[in-house]
């Protein structure tokens, strides 16, 4: 196995690396070890400055950074430079609040003095996807780094343009040497890193299998995890909502990143009342997406980032036709790019079909139909997973209602489902577990410790 960068839009090789040898990985875990107490003893506001340095950097290379990534992993430029933005963003969130986050908090007891102390676990392991090259990466790692944690990255291997960029921004920045790191390591290696005594957490965002893999492997090793699986958030019809307002945000969040977000509103549960209405106008405006070049503008849908993904998600499409899942619309390979599928749309997917239960990473909506309010609930919890989710009514408070009442890790009402560094991420049931962003994020990786004093 290697890394190998291919463009999704034309096929074209950018770059290949062979995956390190033992010498390359036992070199990474030492210097990141020799500097691990170095950072931890940093001075809390020469950690933040850097972290302020780093969203400079992205900043000042937010058009290369994105070419890079439209023509590694096939995300449309515009999108690409919006990521390279919320990069920024939370490397500045960070620097601005960590002293807060971190500031110690006084607790009341039979001590003369108590109270808990925020202190860096020391060494994190980040297993990420392709799907957002940056993002993924600088959510764990601002948070991770301004805590006192030094970190380690092992990319997708169809990415590794984008980790060694992730390292020299921070490189660029002034970080020192070893404080973050990618290794280019094969799977069977990254077991035997995670087992490594220098390191001890883990964090990963990827599939359910991969997910339990690493926590079988940390658990075996007693280390700290975090995990971020996959999703199929339901985004729920009711009966009283602005239909034009639904179909537009629906597409977004269906379509953006290609389909390819563990966040996208990949369950559509229109209330029965309401589906002749909405339906027709949402097949209207995923017609209009069409696949083309990521790097131009004009662009609205980009190819999917590898053929693998692509064929494993047409297969998942035709079995559910074949159990009785009408299309509406694309259903068919993009012969044209090398990686393409369109906008596509399956209507009356029912319990037993692939599409039901399983999460469709890629551009294709699923239409489940729903009696009622009460049955959008339960068909919405009737998942493996528990990620996030939407709902969309004119009246707030019925929509504060239903969301409260979905099984998942977030719910809004009335708009996209999105990460924010100011609010909590992660999900429950087969979507994971902890949390990243916010303060709950930087707590994960820090031991919460009681001091007490008499």
């Amino acid at each position: 196995m290697n890394y190998k960068s291919i463009n999704p839009f034309n096929g074209e090789v950018n770059l290949e690396i062979d995956c390190w040898n033992s010498d390359e990985i036992e070199n990474a875990l030492q210097r990141s070890y020799q500097v691990r107490d170095s950072w931890q003893k940093t001075p809390l506001d020469k950690r933040c400055k850097l972290l302020k340095q780093a969203a400079n950097t992205l900043r000042d290379q937010k058009e290369v950074l994105a070419k890079m990534m439209a023509s590694e992993m096939g995300k449309l430029i515009d999108e690409a430079k919006a990521e390279v933005e919320k990069c920024a963003w939370v490397c500045e969130f960070y620097a601005l609040n960590a002293k807060g986050f971190l500031a110690d908090r006084m607790i009341q007891s039979d001590a003369s003095k108590s109270f808990i102390t925020y202190q860096p676990l020391g060494c994190v392991l980040a297993i990420m996807p392709w799907n957002f090259p940056l993002w993924q990466v600088f959510r764990f790692a601002a948070p991770a780094l301004a805590a006192g944690n030094v970190g380690l990255l092992k990319h997708a291997e169809n990415v590794p343009e984008s980790a060694l960029a992730i390292e020299k921004i921070f490189r660029d920045a002034g970080f020192p040497d070893g404080t973050f790191i990618s290794m280019m390591i094969s799977r069977d290696d990254t077991a035997k890193v995670i087992a490594d005594s220098r390191v001890q957490a883990v964090t990963l965002t990827g599939s359910e299998i991969a997910g339990s893999k690493v926590a079988a492997t940390a658990g075996a090793n007693l280390k700290k995890t975090v995990l971020e699986l996959g999703g199929s958030d339901a985004f729920i019809v009711l009966d009283d909502c602005d239909v034009d307002q639904a179909v537009k945000v629906g597409v977004a969040s269906r379509f953006l990143n290609g389909g390819q977000s563990c966040i996208a509103a990949k369950r559509f549960i229109v209330l029965d009342s309401i589906a002749d209405q909405f339906i027709p106008k949402f097949k209207e405006a995923v017609e209009n997406l069409k696949i083309g070049d990521p790097l131009n503008n004009s662009t609205n849908l980009p190819p999917m980032a590898r053929q693998d993904l692509r064929n494993e998600l047409h297969q998942q499409v035709q079995d559910s036709i074949s159990q009785g899942a009408i299309p509406l619309c694309g259903c068919e390979i993009d012969q044209n790019t090398h990686a393409g599928y369109p906008a596509s749309i399956i209507d009356h997917v029912k319990p037993g079909m692939r599409a039901y239960q399983e999460e469709l990473f890629g551009p294709v909506a699923i239409i489940i139909r729903a009696k009622d309010e009460d049955d959008a609930v339960r068909i919405a919890n009737d998942s493996p997973y528990g990620l996030g989710g939407s709902v969309w009514t004119e009246n707030p408070y019925r929509g504060e209602d239903v969301a409260r009442q979905i099984q998942s890790g977030a719910s809004f009402v009335n708009g996209i489902v999105k990460s924010d560094p100011r609010l909590p991420f992660g999900g429950i049931k087969n979507s994971g577990y902890g949390r990243e962003l916010s303060e709950i994020g930087m707590h994960e990786f820090v031991n919460i410790k009681t001091i007490w004093i008499k």
